[in-house]
């Protein structure tokens, strides 16, 4: 993509609140008193003096869908805030909404099919592809323009993601509790459940269904066969071991 639509995908990206979507607020509220004066005013003193440069390159804005690497029935939304390290690497911080009361979900990288193929095989099988998220219209970037949208999701679609989520708050945490979990990426449809992508739709005032018409004619490439892993039976997840004082590591 150019440095020329990324810049308008940026600009379009900042008026989502007046193009008819709805903020999407958190699942959970944590424990914990509520900032009393003293911490809003050195927020705010923060915010005014300190530089938070890297916050600023994360210019888009997609909304998509994720499930935990060996259990597709756990499903959930991801509203992904994304920028260009290069021009193929991207990286995203993952949060549970897009109102003030998010929660930070977790990270997805994303590089293009040229620096997947360089992987070897097990690194491989921690990522998924982007083709059918973007085919069937159910990764959207609210707000931009149609030939910008059409852009970046032309780029997106040759694209492989590795993300952790951290918490999961679509499991009723309302603190970041357990182990970080690999997520994945639909590859076919009835995949995922209609009625979570039937309530997104309706929030951002968007259509997967029209969506889906208006890229059928984008050129999807190739999916790398070491990819999506889990649909050949490749499930990993991290778990915590006990182990006998002096064992070695």
């Amino acid at each position: 993509m150019s440095k020329r639509i990324w810049v308008c995908t940026v600009i379009a990206s900042a008026t989502l609140a007046g193009c008819g979507g709805e903020n999407t607020s958190s699942k959970v509220a944590p424990p914990g008193s509520e900032p009393v004066a003293k911490t809003k005013m050195l927020e705010s003193g923060a915010n005014l003096l300190q530089n938070k440069a890297p916050l600023g390159e994360l210019n888009a804005y997609l909304d998509g869908f994720h499930f935990y690497n060996g259990n597709m029935q756990a499903q959930m939304e991801a509203h992904h805030y994304c920028g260009h390290l290069n021009e193929d690497l991207i990286q995203c911080v993952i949060f549970d909404g897009n109102g003030d009361d998010a929660k930070l979900m977790g990270v997805e990288y994303i590089v293009t099919a040229k620096l997947f193929a360089t992987l070897p095989p097990e690194e491989k099988h921690l990522w998924h592809s982007h083709v059918h998220e973007v085919r069937s219209g159910s990764l959207v970037a609210p707000g931009i323009p149609e030939v910008v949208e059409r852009e970046l999701m032309t780029k997106i679609a040759g694209t492989y993601g590795k993300t952790w989520h951290t918490w999961h708050t679509d499991q009723q945490n309302a603190l970041p509790l357990g182990t970080p979990m690999l997520m994945m990426g639909f590859t076919a449809d009835g995949q995922a459940n209609q009625q979570m992508i039937d309530d997104r739709d309706r929030r951002l005032d968007v259509s997967s269904a029209e969506l889906r018409k208006r890229r059928a004619d984008i050129p999807y490439p190739p999916i790398d066969p070491e990819a999506d892993a889990w649909s050949k039976g490749i499930v990993m997840q991290l778990r915590i071991e006990q182990r006998a004082e002096g064992t070695p590591h």
